[in-house]
């Protein structure tokens, strides 16, 4: 099944509401700052321009793929919307946007367990000797480990163990946690540190490897301006454990890889909250040191082209960027979720789920938004001053993946980003809890990915077992289509069992205008937009297809023609 989306994003908005991450989207700014890029060099009489409106750049943000200016209004009170908007209309501006704000995916239940450093092993099984992995259910769930209380299902976990008879990683692999930061100091996470060298050994204040930051010791603190991410919430650490808490030292917990370098880029401050601008300033930090992965445990609610750029040229760099699909337990398919709705080839989307095979209530979900689950609820990991806690969020599912890819790169190197997006859905175990909810309708699976084994799944059509249905009356716009239009049309095919859309061609103003694709009960299955010929649409059970084409008032382009279906008659028996 293809993972393909284009969502409407409503990026200019009247009014601006406070954010609360864990139910409604919504949008939050830096008052009074706008994240411009323009198609040429700032002159002098861009600048007078620029006042004129009101305007002024504050300050340039230095990116290896090129500069983004921070414009400030003259009155901090009036709209960033609007004055983006207005930006954005001239022609010398490639876009213009609020500096909007980004949240850390809250953690939605915290267990305090206090820090154990010197108390008696709990456990000695699974041939580990850390005190706190009989808690770790996701490594290996026995059916009564879950630190929440969880009556768990034997086996639902990512199969770590075998997985670790094959590889627990190398030093060569680079994870890059970009969060509030990372508890470098951490005895189960120390060892496992990247370190830069030439800082270490340097002079305090001089940038000794004249990379433009100074003392980057362990990475950077992009909230703070300074080269101490030290983290002072607990929850950067926390998804750092899981990625990668030493095996076999007698204490805490075991992370996905036993060896690989963390690299700490704190973005959020310690309440929890940061900007566009030092969320781009961190990727390309990580993009130009090469990591191999970036775990995301982190999101908002709207879309920003500054932080798309950012994650498209980690995506050319051949970097794998990991993200929480968010807490607010709604369809990212129809209320967008991002960073992880970005359609961007090296996004991967990843859901919460339970000890008991379930997907967890507070976890987004989308069939095509969405990739794949993984352990989320009751997770056992480091916190900040030598401790561990128990979390549950679709934050804590995320590092499970990065982990896990970061294994997969150290085992048989790096892949494309198509293939290790099929690899990792095609290995994943497949569950009747996650059809329609994840693009793999399944959970992750470490030793599967490793091996690379794929478990039998329910027949899926292939290409040839569709049949043509040609449509009595031809589905189409004008040609160009106009503003505010709204078209339906109904399709019936009598005796399908399965029932998909075949677009011929389709020009439509990407993000505004759309084909919404639904099924009998108007559940929305697929929007169509942007550019495009001879598209099939993801398929529908049954033999009925409702269709409905919107557009905006703003611009119009030539539209589109649907003149055929094609339907399955028969599904063959597993």
């Amino acid at each position: 099944m293809t993972r393909f989306w284009i969502i409407k994003q409503l990026f200019l908005v009247a009014i601006l509401v406070i954010a609360v991450f864990n139910t409604a989207r919504a949008v939050e700014v830096i008052p009074g700052e706008l994240l411009v890029k323009f198609k040429t060099k700032m002159t002098k009489n861009l600048g007078l321009d620029i006042g004129k409106m009101g305007m002024k750049v504050d300050r340039v943000i230095r990116l290896s793929y090129g500069d983004v200016q921070v414009v400030k209004l003259d009155n901090p009170k009036s709209s960033v919307f609007s004055a983006a908007k207005a930006l954005a209309s001239r022609d010398d501006v490639v876009y213009a946007e609020p500096n909007y704000v980004w949240k850390m995916v809250n953690p939605v239940k915290e267990n305090n367990i206090a820090s154990i450093f010197g108390s008696t092993s709990d456990t000695r099984d699974y041939d580990l000797n850390d005190q706190k992995f009989s808690s770790l259910w996701g490594m290996k769930n026995t059916g009564s480990n879950d630190p929440g209380g969880s009556a768990g299902v034997e086996g639902v976990d990512i199969d770590a163990l075998r997985a670790w008879d094959i590889t627990t990683g190398s030093r060569n692999i680079k994870i890059a946690v970009i969060d509030t930061g990372i508890d470098y100091t951490h005895p189960d996470l120390k060892d496992n540190m990247w370190v830069n060298e030439a800082e270490k050994n340097g002079t305090e204040g001089v940038d000794d490897d004249n990379n433009g930051y100074v003392d980057d010791i362990y990475g950077y603190d992009f909230a703070n301006n300074d080269g101490d991410p030290r983290d002072g919430h607990g929850h950067g650490t926390h998804c750092a454990g899981t990625i990668g808490a030493t095996h076999n030292n007698e204490i805490g917990v075991a992370g996905v890889m036993n060896r690989l370098q963390l690299v700490a880029l704190k973005f959020l401050t310690d309440s929890g909250s940061g900007s566009s601008e030092a969320a781009i300033k961190s990727i390309d930090y990580a993009t130009k040191l090469g990591v191999d992965v970036m775990s995301n445990s982190w999101g908002g609610g709207t879309f920003s082209n500054a932080l798309e750029d950012a994650i498209k040229r980690a995506s050319d760099a051949g970097i794998i960027f990991v993200a929480a699909a968010g807490n607010s337990g709604t369809d990212n398919d129809s209320k967008p979720h991002y960073p992880s709705n970005y359609e961007v080839e090296n996004v991967i989307a990843v859901a919460s789920h339970t000890s008991e095979e379930i997907l967890s209530n507070f976890s987004c979900f989308g069939k095509t938004s969405v990739d794949i689950a993984a352990p989320g609820s009751n997770i056992m990991s480091t916190v900040s001053g030598g401790g561990y806690k128990s979390y549950s969020g679709t934050s804590m599912a995320t590092p499970h993946v990065s982990g896990s890819l970061g294994l997969l790169v150290s085992h048989i190197g790096r892949l494309s980003h198509v293939q290790m997006r099929e690899r990792l859905l095609a290995t994943s175990e497949y569950s009747p809890s996650y059809v329609g909810k994840t693009a793999s309708s399944g959970r992750l699976n470490l030793y599967n990915l490793l091996v690379d084994f794929r478990p039998e799944r329910p027949w899926e059509p292939g290409e040839d077992d569709w049949k043509s249905v040609v449509l009595d009356e031809v589905f189409e716009s004008k040609h160009p289509y106009l503003d505010n239009t709204v078209s339906k049309r109904t399709i019936t095919v009598p005796g399908a069992k399965l029932i998909r859309v075949r677009v011929k061609k389709f020009e439509l103003e990407n993000r505004f205008d759309y084909i919404l694709v639904k099924d009998k009960n108007d559940t929305l299955i697929e929007k169509v937009s942007g550019l495009g010929e001879d598209y099939a649409t993801d398929y529908i059970e049954g033999d009925t297809v409702k269709l409905e084409f919107r557009s905006d008032k703003s611009y119009t382009k030539w539209g589109f023609v649907i003149e055929k279906v094609e339907a399955i008659f028969e599904i063959p028996e597993n």
